[in-house]
This record gives structure tokens, C-alpha cells and sequence, in this order.
């Protein structure tokens, strides 16, 4: 009876995350100068019929930004749910633990010597360089590990981190000369906007790869939630194990960070949203989950940054921390009354 009830509470929380991803995408689409009905977007997506000026709009400008927000938003959700594996910490994630700050650093530097060379760079080697900033941070975070049992200090250097990358980062895009260079610090807030199908396509084919691996890996990450010696025994290798957890993480990571910048709290309060909703911790059924529940909260988000104070756009970042500040304070006190 039991199982059957996790079986169905489980089914309606897929269904109630689905419902919440198709009307918000609905949202989206008509939501800013110019509004459209239902039936003239299900027009113009699947028959391509409409007015030339509300076609470009819904093909050009709020489809590409809507689809870029449901991947990055879900990839940065499974990216905090990893490092919350990794760590057994359900207060680690990208940004607390400085990871999204050192990608935005080598993005931010690679970024600078490119333009200021009159060079455009593409999606690929923004990733890359987010890759490797995502890297160096998580190698100092590892440091420090190795000195500190203590996940609350982890989490403090993490944060130590973040802060150090982002002020390199502010001084670098601040004293820059060129008016493009300067237009970096709407970047390194975190926005979704200006995204195109170019984007779009390359994320997509990235995040697609990382997520059928981290799918895969549900049964390693299941016999590890129940600890290390349990999960060897389960024949799982811990040293390349822990490896590819590392890396799969600041990959995600690194591809949110490269196109829209570092996003706080995401991957802290969607996976613990994720876990409350169905109420069970399987890899197979969370990772699905966070990833529907990341593209959920997002597109909230976005449509808020978008249209609250119109035509003034928020950073994303800001909006995300205004509703994911209080699930990790609440985590917190749940976690310290256990104590």
C-alpha cells in the first residue's frame, strides 16, 4: 500500500510540475509589449501563420530566451543536486560554493582580450572557459575540504570564493574602455536575455549529453546516498565515482554560466523542492524532477525580472534569491533542530 501511494504521489507531482511548465512557457510567450492569444501562438509555433511583426517576436526574441531558460534553468537544478550528493550537504550548490563565481571570472577575462581585439568568440569556448573557472573554483573548494570537517566552513570558504572571484571579475568589467566590454555587467548579474537558436542548439546538445550520463549514474548516486562503504561494497568505484560527480556538476554549471551568467539559489532550493514534493530521495525519480522543477522556477522568475518593472529588466539572479533565499534559510533550521 505503501508503494502504491509514493507511486501516485509521485505521478501527481510529475503531472502538477508539467501542468506548471506548459502554462508558464503559455506565460512567457505572450507576455510583454505585445500580447497575443493562446490560439495565435499555437498559430505561429506550429503552423507558422500570423503577422510578420508578432512572428518575429515569438521566433526571434521570446521563444529562443523561453527555451534557453528551461534548459539552463533545469541544468543548474541537477548541477546542485550532484555537489548536494557529492558534499552530503543540502545547502551546496554552484553559487554558494563559489563554483558559478570562478566561471563567471574566465568567462568575464576571456570575454574582455577577445572584444578589446575586435574577436567574437563562440558559444564553445565560452563554455570551455566557464568549464575551467567552474574547475579552479571547485579546486580550491576541494582544499579546503581536505583542511575542514566541518560542512559549515566548507560552505563559508565556498562562499569566501565566490565573493573574491566576483570582485576580480567587477574591477576587471568596471575600469574596461570599450562599450561592449562595459555591457558585461548585466552578464555577470545573470540574464536570460539576448539568447538566439545558435545558443540555444548548443546548450541543448550539451546539457542533453550531461543528462542522459547523471540519468544513467542513478543507481551509483542511490547506493552512495547510503555511504561510501555501502556503495563499495555495491561495487561502485568511489575515487572515479566522486570524479565524475565533480565534473558532470561543473559542467551544468559552466553552460548556465557561460550564457546567462552566475543564478544564486537555484540549485540549492529546487532539488530540496523536488525532494520535499515527492517525498522520497531516488536518483531516478529527483534528477527528473529537479530538472522539470529548475525549468519551472526559472521561467517564474524570468517572467517576473521581465515584466514587473518594464521595460527596466531584473537581473535573474536577484528575482531567484528573493524566492530561493527562504527555502535555504528554512533548510538550515530543520537541519539545526535535527542537531
Amino acid at each position: 500500500m505503501n508503494d502504491r501511494k509514493r507511486a501516485v504521489r509521485c505521478g501527481i507531482s510529475f503531472v502538477i510540475l508539467a501542468v506548471l511548465l506548459i502554462f508558464l512557457f503559455i506565460w512567457n510567450v505572450n507576455s510583454g509589449s505585445i500580447h497575443l492569444s493562446v490560439k495565435e501562438i499555437l498559430n505561429i509555433i506550429f503552423r507558422h501563420q500570423g503577422d510578420e511583426t508578432s512572428y518575429n517576436i515569438v521566433w526571434e526574441i521570446r521563444l529562443p530566451r523561453i527555451l534557453a531558460v528551461i534548459i539552463l534553468g533545469g541544468a543548474l537544478s541537477v548541477s546542485g543536486f550532484l555537489l548536494q550528493t557529492f558534499f552530503n550537504n543540502p545547502i551546496a550548490g554552484p553559487f554558494v560554493l563559489g563554483i558559478s563565481s570562478g566561471a563567471k571570472l574566465i568567462v568575464a577575462l576571456l570575454m574582455i582580450f577577445f572584444l578589446s581585439r575586435s574577436v567574437s568568440i563562440g558559444s564553445g569556448a565560452m563554455i570551455l572557459a566557464a568549464f575551467a573557472g567552474s574547475m579552479i573554483s571547485m579546486g580550491f573548494v576541494l582544499l579546503v575540504a581536505k583542511k575542514v570537517h566541518n560542512m559549515s566552513m566548507l560552505v563559508i570558504s565556498g562562499v569566501m570564493i565566490g565573493y573574491i572571484c566576483s570582485a576580480i571579475t567587477d574591477f576587471v568589467v568596471t575600469f574596461a574602455d570599450d562599450s561592449n566590454i562595459v555591457n558585461l555587467h548585466n552578464w555577470s548579474l545573470g540574464s536570460f536575455s539576448g539568447m538566439t537558436w545558435g545558443n540555444v542548439q548548443t546548450m541543448a546538445a550539451v546539457v542533453l549529453l550531461t543528462m542522459v550520463i547523471v540519468f544513467f549514474m542513478s543507481k551509483p548516486i542511490s547506493a552512495y546516498q547510503l555511504g561510501e562503504t555501502y556503495a563499495q561494497n555495491m561495487g561502485v568505484n568511489i575515487k572515479a565515482f566522486r570524479i565524475l560527480l565533480i565534473l558532470l556538476s561543473s559542467i551544468l554549471s559552466a553552460c548556465v554560466t557561460a550564457f546567462a551568467g552566475p543564478i544564486s539559489f537555484v540549485g540549492i532550493a529546487v532539488p530540496h523542492i523536488a525532494k520535499s514534493l515527492l517525498k522520497t530521495a531516488k536518483p531516478l525519480l529527483v534528477i527528473p524532477a529537479c530538472f522539470l522543477g529548475g525549468a519551472v522556477f526559472c521561467l517564474f522568475c524570468d517572467l517576473i525580472a521581465r515584466t514587473v518593472f518594464a521595460p527596466t529588466e531584473l537581473s535573474i539572479s536577484s528575482v531567484t534569491a528573493v524566492f530561493g533565499a527562504p527555502v535555504v534559510i528554512y533548510i538550515m533550521i530543520r537541519r539545526q533542530q535535527r542537531i
